[in-house]
């Protein structure tokens, strides 16, 4: 019975005739078949991964995700991780009063033309310019299923479709859009869910809080705390504060309480002093009319 042996070479005429001299029964010569028939049958069997860089890819807005679409909980993988900027946080994730609206990122302190770096692994899914908002900005979408947004840029150091990694140079920061000044407007998402940047960041130690975030539906906008003992120095720190506070204020009631008492006791001793003087001049007055 003849065998089959699959080759991809697509110039395999020499192979075949080398393979056809050395059998030497006609039932054992070996046929070559220029088909991946078997392995098309497995990878038929194999559910491919989904192709993060279609779902809303062309769109132009921020969010191009379905609610639908979006699951209850995920967990998504945060190593290889890189901080988009060395500053500090000067305005936090959260609702603004003044405006009317979320803050759905974090601003980061820095100067004009300072560089700014991808977060992730990932590919560019968006470059533009919004006057009345982001200015300058850029969207990065990353394996990990997350994208992250970079605004008030003064100049992108790169294109759409293009693919970084973590730490590379993406853009020059600066203060275009609806700015006040230099500073680098950063938000993660997660299928259009603007997350709490500091959930997955701990923008103090320049790290990530785990190697891991778990998203929530319903949690997705509270900030995580990366250093429990830390949280926990505060915590007395604060209650010391509060007792101190608490102290300094019976203090203060019980010295005016004082206060409050001697000046009774003082006003009492000046009527009862300028009441025992009048009392003397009357009876001298009546003892002088007897007289």
């Amino acid at each position: 019975m003849a065998q089959t042996i699959k080759s991809n070479s697509p110039h395999s005429q020499a192979h075949k005739e080398l393979l056809a001299k050395q059998a030497s029964h006609a039932d054992d010569q070996i046929q070559l078949v220029e088909h991946y028939t078997f392995i098309d049958l497995l990878e038929d069997d194999i559910e491919p991964e989904l192709d993060i860089y279609t779902e809303g890819w062309n769109s132009k807005s921020v969010n191009p995700f379905k609610e639908a679409d979006v699951p209850d909980t995920e967990v998504i993988d945060v190593t290889g991780h890189f901080m988009p900027c060395p500053g500090f946080i000067t305005s936090n994730y959260g609702y603004r009063r003044k405006f009317g609206r979320m803050h759905k990122g974090v601003d980061l302190k820095i100067n004009s033309n300072d560089t700014i770096y991808a977060a992730f692994d990932g590919k560019v899914r968006l470059t533009a310019y919004e006057r009345k908002g982001y200015g300058y900005y850029i969207i990065l979408r990353h394996p990990n299923g997350l994208e992250t947004v970079y605004g008030h840029l003064n100049k992108h150091l790169v294109k759409p479709d293009q693919v970084v990694r973590a730490g590379e140079p993406i853009a020059l920061g600066g203060s275009t859009g609806r700015s006040t000044g230099p500073h680098l407007h950063f938000e993660t998402r997660f299928m259009g869910y603007a997350i709490n940047p500091c959930a997955i960041f701990d923008f103090e130690n320049q790290t990530t809080h785990t190697d891991t975030y778990t998203f929530n539906k319903k949690s997705f906008t509270q900030p995580r705390n990366y250093a429990p003992v830390k949280s926990r120095q505060v915590a007395k720190k604060s209650t010391k504060k509060s007792t101190k506070t608490s102290t300094a204020s019976k203090a203060s009631s019980k010295s005016s309480a004082s206060k409050s008492t001697a000046k009774s006791t003082a006003s009492k001793s000046k009527a009862t002093t300028k009441t025992t003087a009048k009392t003397p001049a009357k009876t001298t007055k009546k003892t002088a009319k007897k007289a």
